[in-house]
């Protein structure tokens, strides 16, 4: 009688190997590549959000800065405000620090001239001393407007006819600027001055 012929051993399937149960060390060793991974996603998240997101919040303040300084660059019309002290005296407009009120502004700038227009209200001891400082009189004054129709329609001013109006003209050598003042005596005790200081760049 023949012997029973052994069979070969066959190899088990990889899916049978996937599924067989997994060894205490193997588990622990998987667990702790799943964490690595997590840490090194964590990580890349880290270097890659956070300096998008702090160049996101630095375009929108360069856009809310930028749309700031248009705004300030690109406005029409005397606004209510004090010009700033370098303004002041580039331009040469000594508002007085006392007496003076109802202060507003604008500058304008291009490759030829800048202006600053200046208004503001004053008192009969302060209108005199504004005027000494910029090199004139109160005597200086003509009747009229010394502001051209061009530069008081960039300011938004106007002239009625009804107010008591009075201008000069106070020319300087360059660099140094020209300026436009024009006197509101509609009300003595509380005269408006209008002045437009030009320089040449």
């Amino acid at each position: 009688m023949t012997p029973p012929t052994s069979l070969p051993r066959q190899a088990s399937s990889p899916e049978a190997e996937d599924h067989r149960p997994s060894a205490p060390g193997e588990r622990g060793s998987r667990r702790e590549t799943v964490r690595r991974r997590w840490i090194t996603a964590l990580i890349i998240l880290l270097l890659v959000g956070v300096p998008a997101g702090y160049l996101a919040v630095s375009a929108q303040q360069s856009r809310a800065s930028g749309k700031d300084k248009a705004a300030r660059v690109g406005a029409v019309k005397v606004r209510p405000d004090w010009p700033s002290t370098v303004q002041r005296s580039i331009y040469e407009v000594p508002i007085p620090d006392s007496g003076a009120s109802s202060v507003g502004y604008l500058e304008t700038n291009n490759w030829h001239t800048s202006r600053l227009y200046v208004q503001f209200q004053v008192t009969p001891k302060a209108l005199d001393s504004f005027l000494a400082d910029v090199g004139t009189s109160r005597a200086a004054l003509t009747p009229g407007v010394s502001v051209s129709e061009r530069d008081a329609k960039v300011a938004g001013w106007s002239w009625s006819p009804k107010h008591k109006w009075s201008g000069v003209t106070v020319e300087a050598d360059d660099p140094r600027p020209t300026r436009d003042i024009t006197v509101d005596f509609a009300n003595p005790r509380a005269p408006r001055v209008y002045v437009v200081s030009t320089t040449v760049p």
